[in-house]
């Protein structure tokens, strides 16, 4: 945060001022709906308590308890701003020190930022419980944020395995495609200058390959990257 003027107040330090999440009302009144630790030594001793829990635990497998670890480091949230980033970054490097290499390759925030109605109802959930609170939904929803990003990462191995043993010809076709959205044979061949019979065939092949999709039927059949 060095270079954030806005948050020259707070940087390096944990939280000054209490950071419970509120909603408004319809009548202007506001509602905690998620209660964070208080300020001061009451988040200073359960950061402490969650560090010496992490580093001393040996019996709980890594995932769930990296799990763990954010669920009670987001209720703690410890810092002023930026706790739901940093927990997804600190995530990533504990699941990195595991031995959980393909995670550099995704992006966590993102998978959680497309879920982020789903990750706060979890949170909520599991957190009006607090403490002593039952977490195994948040748990769930963790181990599915992660299962949905590697499954992304392995079909994106696979396609690129695919598009390798492309010919350049069928290559340049599957390039004219991502950037002509919609395209037919037609002017697929004339832009190319590859014949339409070739053309054809060649679409033929990327359709099986599930590289593109095949709209229309007839002479308004068009096609565009799946």
């Amino acid at each position: 945060m060095k270079y954030s003027d806005k948050d020259q107040w707070h940087k390096g330090d944990y939280k000054q001022h209490s950071n419970a999440f509120e909603a408004t009302l319809p009548d202007g009144s506001k509602q905690i709906i998620f209660q964070t630790t208080n300020p001061g030594f009451e988040t200073e001793d359960a950061m402490r308590k969650l560090i010496e829990w992490y580093n001393s635990d040996t019996e709980i497998h890594p995932l769930v308890k990296t799990a763990i670890f954010s669920y009670e480091f987001v209720s703690i949230h410890p810092f002023q701003d930026g706790n739901g980033r940093l927990s997804r970054l600190l995530a990533t490097l504990l699941l990195l020190k595991n031995g959980y290499k393909w995670i550099q390759y995704v992006s966590f925030e993102h998978e959680i930022e497309s879920r982020k109605n789903e990750y706060y109802l979890k949170l909520r959930y599991c957190q009006a419980q607090r403490p002593n609170e039952e977490i195994t939904e948040w748990i769930h929803f963790f181990l599915s944020a992660l299962l949905n990003i590697q499954e992304q990462l392995m079909k994106k191995l696979e396609l690129k395995g695919v598009k390798t043993k492309l010919s350049p010809r069928e290559k340049s076709i599957l390039t004219y495609i991502e950037t002509n959205p919609g395209c037919k044979s037609g002017e697929i061949a004339k832009k190319l200058h590859i014949p339409n019979p070739t053309v054809k065939r060649m679409l033929t092949k990327l359709l099986n390959e599930n590289l593109i999709e095949k709209f229309g039927i007839g002479a308004g059949t068009n096609y565009s990257i799946k």
